[in-house]
């Protein structure tokens, strides 16, 4: 084991479900993070085929002193296998392996990973404790914390799921050095929808830093995720079951919803899908006289910097609002979307279909998806 590095704490206070984040680097490895977890017998550590190879050897024996049986299984890789048939692994490995309601799970890799163990945990023997173990930056900065854990259907993207709070995330930085940068700069789009929805400064911080953050930087990297991390611990605080405030993490993900479904699950990555929907999501609120248009241009061109797209596939406006339709965030049949209010706030308001597909058709001319 190595010497204890240093450590970013920040804290989701949720009273009896509470629980730390942990950010730094050489946490895989460093025999304090893991300390003070539930006891038991058994962990299982959850990954995929990608993650695995890289990572779960090194998890695996920082767990072995903690617990006399540390079993892996290796999902296969991807947001299409975000499934009933892909989660039915984790409870084969769980049954046979004899599992009881003290194993602990550990969700080794990205969003995906996070959603599927985190939802395995809250159904076996209705609610083991789990640990979130992020490897990409969007799963480190948004997925892994708060509680939401889904699978996807075919109609809608995690639409079945539950609230259920991990023991802990750690987050360990130089996992995010082997990130391809496609998924870089995916985990960038949820990094940025932090500042127009809670912390303009957060955002000019991120436009001047977005260079060292692409080139993965350690200190900047620490900076994005240490505050994206706080701001949804905020947010989540208040509002744990998204009843309210905790909606506006949504920025973007209403159309980006509606391009990942209407694609196919994992033809665009999350964060890709989000970014464009972020785009569109800005048109819609200057549209509704909510915003100038210099802050869609600024925002717009901040988004095609971190190399995610900005104009959405053509699927035909009412493709899209056929999918927004069935977004969780709909209220009898309306749909809503998280807008900017002003930079730096964000509200959750219906608009009519007829703006929303002006904006639809505006946001996806006759343009590709740069590859």
């Amino acid at each position: 084991m190595s010497n204890t590095p240093h450590l970013e704490r920040v804290a989701i206070d949720l009273g009896d479900r509470s629980y730390n984040i942990f950010i730094g680097e050489q946490l895989l490895n460093t025999a304090s993070t893991w300390a003070d977890l539930p006891k038991a017998s058994a962990a299982l550590i959850v990954t995929n085929d990608t993650v695995g190879p890289i990572y779960a050897e090194r998890l695996r024996a920082a767990l072995a002193p903690l617990y006399k049986h540390v079993h892996t299984v290796a999902l296969p890789d991807g947001e299409s296998h975000k499934d009933w048939q892909t989660l039915n692994l984790i409870f084969d490995e769980l049954l046979g392996k004899g599992a009881d309601r003290k194993t602990v799970l550990f969700a080794l890799g990205g969003g995906v990973v996070g959603d599927m163990t985190g939802f395995a945990a809250a159904c076996y023997m209705r609610g083991v404790p789990f640990v979130q173990v992020p490897t990409t930056l969007l799963a480190q900065v948004d997925s892994s914390v708060g509680g939401k854990t889904a699978i996807n259907h075919p109609i809608g993207k995690n639409m079945i799921g539950a609230f259920y709070q991990p023991q802990r995330v750690v987050c360990d930085l130089d996992t995010l050095q082997t990130l391809p940068q496609r998924e870089m700069s995916a985990g960038l789009a949820e990094v940025i929808k932090y500042g127009p929805i809670a912390d303009m400064q957060f955002l000019d911080w991120i436009d001047a830093n977005l260079d060292a953050l692409l080139a993965r930087d350690p200190k900047a990297l620490a900076h994005a995720v240490k505050r994206s991390c706080e701001i949804k611990a905020w947010v989540v605080g208040q509002d744990e079951r998204e009843g309210g405030i905790r909606a506006i993490l949504n920025f973007g993900h209403t159309f980006g919803h509606a391009i990942e479904a209407g694609l196919g699950f994992g033809e665009w990555l999350h964060g890709e899908a989000v970014g464009c929907g972020m785009v569109m999501a800005s048109h819609l609120s200057q549209r509704l006289g909510l915003v100038d248009e210099s802050f869609v241009s600024r925002f717009t061109a901040l988004i095609a910097r971190a190399g995610l797209p900005i104009v959405g596939p053509k699927l035909g406006a009412d493709e899209y609002l056929h999918h927004m339709r069935v977004d969780k965030k709909a209220e009898a049949g309306e749909i809503k979307f998280v807008l900017i209010d002003k930079p730096g706030t964000a509200i959750v308001r219906g608009a009519p279909d007829a703006l929303v597909a002006q904006v639809i058709d505006d946001c996806c001319e006759k343009k590709e998806r740069r590859s």
